[in-house]
């Protein structure tokens, strides 16, 4: 298992999947977005493997302007935009592989074990 959790440090939710695997002894990459982000070709194929990108973004999070911004743009502007401004990703994201979710889904990830 290669396991990447792309998060910030203040998300609880990341904290909590953080304390999921660090509870299993399962070994995990944690990449702070708000200091490194994810590259392109690792956003698209975790947009791909989730549905796209509307479902990376998250409706919730504090910087509305944006989030509302980056709704309206063309599909090819979308990608770079959410990229600049990682805030707007729900997270935390976790890949496994070509596999990744969303959020905190502990249940998925029990089936990857």
């Amino acid at each position: 298992m290669n396991i990447q959790i792309f998060g910030t440090k203040k998300c609880n939710d990341t904290k909590k999947a953080e304390r999921f695997f660090k509870e299993r002894g399962i070994r995990y990459q944690f990449i702070d977005m708000k200091e490194k982000g994810m590259s392109k070709g690792e956003f698209t194929s975790v947009a791909q493997a989730n549905g796209g990108i509307d479902n990376m973004l998250d409706p919730d999070c504090r910087d509305q302007d944006m989030l509302s911004l980056i709704r309206y743009l063309a599909e090819e502007d979308k990608i770079e935009k959410i990229l600049e401004n990682p805030q707007v990703i729900r997270t935390p994201v976790v890949r496994n592989g070509k596999l990744s979710t969303l959020g905190y889904q502990p249940d998925v990830w029990k089936k990857w074990e």
